[in-house]
């Protein structure tokens, strides 16, 4: 601002001196006039020889790039080298904040002054005020009885706002780039809650500096009272690190951290925790965990990466709030991209933490390997793809599969004249492998080679029409197709460790192997036919799908529920409709094909305008659907939400499980939010148990304040 000021006025000065008849009119029309990079504009220029004075008035405005400078008057007096802006000052700045002022004074070399009544309007419309500041130099600036508030909609423009920080002196240090406030006091809803005598924080320009954080208070059934003070460590412009102490008074002392490193094309972050705490049996022992992701940009076609997550028990994680998963997922890839071209080598390595997880059990899979390649064939569409697979699994304990799969098909679409879509494909896939400790259907095992060699070849048919009437577009679309292949094709030697888990609906009706992974082939002539019907306008859209398969002979590998092991499939489809914007449904279901009787129901709903929604979640899996591991499923979630005003809204929600009859989750939340301050308040009540974590009612309290930061607390106490 002040180099701005310096600049103008010493080339208007200049100006004015070298032109003295036109300064020294006392009534003239607007001129405008330019010096280098400054253009200046006022209604009236007056040069006074004696007094040695240059005056501008009358909507004087200087422009220096996309700097602008607005007052009623301006003046220089060169014998007391002071520059002054009076009426209605404004300084619109490049990064777009907007500076207003009474009075400015500028004095010396124009690098020290006094403001008077400084208001400023921030990029982020913030604003802060000041009945006077004081500048020194380029780099400090002092502010005298100074207000800041982010706050402008949660309440009138001449209400109060909501929150706002006050302070008799606030001091800003360019080149120490940080801001002191004396004597502070915060104020919510005009009544003072908080005086601090100092604190500081970095200025706008600073993106991080090592620090405290805002502290997070807690109270835990198992761990007592909580207090966490996390302290930021700004390393260097390419790496930091967080340190996070948690008090606990119950388990002593939980030391987590975080570091993260980036580098030209390629980032690491590394997470972790520890603590001498009391484990499952009771006694004291060390527990903590160990999270790292590293990913590499090799150059433009090729990437790597690697996630490891570690923890002492299976339980931790859970106990001290770090995660809520069930296993853990450990895996490393290196991928490449060319085109339609798709090259990438993986590795995969689990631990369960459920209580029924055996380790010994858990597959390493080091590497699998995949290659997928796209070739254009002549000037058609058709297409030739090229699918290769390679796999190592091992277990400490039990089967151990390597397997070596290619699969070459040709692909063939096709749009006829009068709109109908065919695509003809056929494929050969080559399997080879080598098993130990396979077990066969009779309990046996094996060990040694196998393989198998599987054609498919097939069509897909479909027919789209579509009629408008009105604003409204209605579809009708029948589909078809039909695949040729021979049976069997699973030997039992082949360990079935990628196809165990089959979900038959909608989504894979027209898949040509609905097995989902190469392990499990599936054979058989079949025809798969269905309806897709829908209708769209501006405020109301719906769509459906219904269908089938058939095929020749029976698939005894599929199991019994998987409603796919006989002739005629189960009908599986969907329907989703929303007549307006405060209605949506949707409702995907797998019937028996012989009565009809629901093998999987899922339905949600969702109804009402803001003032009050509803919503619902309801599913339900028939006993052994899919791969028949799991007995009968049935869940129902329910709930609502409430905006009943613009700041305000609340919502309820409850998980039950129908079969059991037991409620696994409850839930109820507030929440206040405006454009500077957010207030969450959410009480959650659990009911399963896992070990030595136990069902709790857990209150969380977040207030988050805008440009300052948030402070949370929660409170977890036994289940009664």
């Amino acid at each position: 601002m002040y180099r701005f000021l310096t600049i103008f006025l010493s080339s208007l000065a200049l100006l004015c001196v070298s032109n003295p008849s036109s300064a020294q009119s006392s009534k003239t029309q607007a001129k405008t006039e330019q010096s280098g990079d400054i253009l200046f504009k006022a209604d009236d220029l007056q040069h006074d020889q004696k007094l040695d004075v240059v005056v501008a008035t009358g909507s004087v405005e200087m422009v220096e790039g996309e700097r602008i400078l607005r007052a009623d008057k301006v003046s220089y007096n060169k014998k007391k080298d002071l520059v002054t802006a009076t009426g209605n000052v404004v300084l619109m700045e490049p990064s777009g904040d907007v500076f207003f002022a009474d009075q400015v004074e500028l004095t010396g070399d124009f690098k020290t002054g006094i403001v008077e009544n400084i208001r400023i309007l921030m990029t982020d419309e913030a604003r802060m005020a000041a009945v006077g500041g004081r500048r020194f130099g380029d780099e400090q600036m002092e502010l005298h009885k100074a207000v800041y508030s982010p706050c402008r909609g949660c309440g009138n423009a001449s209400e109060t706002p909501l929150w706002q920080i006050k302070a008799f002196k606030v001091f800003h240090d360019k080149t120490e780039q940080n801001v002191e406030y004396r004597d502070a006091f915060m104020e919510f809803l005009g009544v003072p809650i908080f005086y601090t005598p100092y604190f500081s924080h970095p200025d706008p320009t600073v993106k991080r500096r090592s620090g405290f954080l805002a502290p997070r208070y807690g109270s835990n059934s198992i761990l007592g009272a909580t207090l966490e003070t996390p302290y930021y460590f700004n390393i260097a412009p390419d790496k930091d690190a967080t340190i996070r102490p948690i008090l606990t008074t119950n388990e002593g002392i939980v030391l987590a951290s975080e570091y993260r490193q980036r580098f030209s094309d390629a980032e690491i972050v590394l997470k972790g925790s520890g603590t001498h705490g009391t484990v499952q049996n009771g006694d004291k022992d060390f527990r903590g965990h160990l999270f790292s992701s590293v990913r590499a940009d090799i150059n433009n076609s090729w990437r790597a990466g690697a996630d490891f997550r570690l923890t002492s028990d299976d339980t931790y994680l859970q106990r001290y709030d770090f995660d809520e998963g069930d296993s853990l997922k450990n895996y490393t890839f290196l991928e490449g991209f060319n085109g339609q071209n798709y090259a990438s080598a993986q590795g995969f390595f689990w631990r369960g933490l459920r209580n029924a997880d055996d380790p010994a059990t858990m597959p390493l899979i080091a590497p699998i390997i995949d290659l997928n390649f796209i070739n254009p064939v002549g000037k058609s569409d058709a297409q030739w793809k090229l699918d290769a697979n390679f796999l190592s699994l091992t277990r400490t304990e039990g089967t151990d599969s390597r397997r070596l799969s290619v699969i070459n098909s040709l692909e063939l679409p096709h749009i006829s004249a009068t709109g109908e879509v065919y695509h003809l494909y056929a494929s050969l896939q080559t399997d080879a492998y080598y098993g130990s400790n396979v077990k066969d259907n009779s309990g046996n095992t094996s060990t040694g080679f196998t393989g198998r060699i599987f054609p498919r070849i097939g069509m897909d048919w479909r027919f789209p029409f579509s009629r408008r009437s009105g604003s409204t577009t209605q579809i009708i679309e029948p589909v078809v197709g039909v695949q040729f292949a021979p049976n069997g094709g699973n030997p039992e030697k082949i360990s079935n460790e990628d196809s165990q888990d089959v979900e038959f609906d909608e989504t894979n009706l027209f898949s040509r192997n609905r097995f989902t992974g190469l392990d499990r082939v599936e054979g058989g002539h079949r025809i798969y036919y269905g309806l897709h019907l829908g209708s769209m306008s501006a405020n109301f859209y719906s769509d459906g799908f219904i269908g089938q398969s058939y095929r020749v002979r029976s698939n005894n590998d599929f199991a019994d529920n998987s409603g796919l092991n006989d002739h005629f499939s189960d009908i599986v489809g969907k329907l989703s409709i929303r007549p307006s914007s405060d209605l949506k449904l949707q409702y995907r279901f797998r019937m028996d094909k012989d009565n009809f009787s629901a093998r999987r129901n899922e339905l949600s709903a969702n109804a009402g305008p803001p003032i009050l929604k509803f919503n619902l979640n309801y599913n339900f899996f028939d006993e052994g659907s899919g791969s028949g591991e799991f007995s009968d499923r049935e869940e129902l979630s329910y709930g609502f939400s409430s905006q009943f005003s613009k700041s305000w809204s609340i919502e309820s929600s409850t998980r039950r499980d129908l079969k059991l009859s037991n409620t696994i989750e409850q839930g109820v939340g507030l929440k206040f939010e405006c454009d500077c301050f957010t207030m969450k308040l959410n009480f959650i009540r659990t009911f399963t148990q896992d070990r030595d974590v136990k069902p709790s009612d857990t209150i969380f309290l977040q207030l988050i304040f805008k440009n300052l930061g948030e402070i949370y607390t929660s409170s977890d106490g036994p289940k009664t």
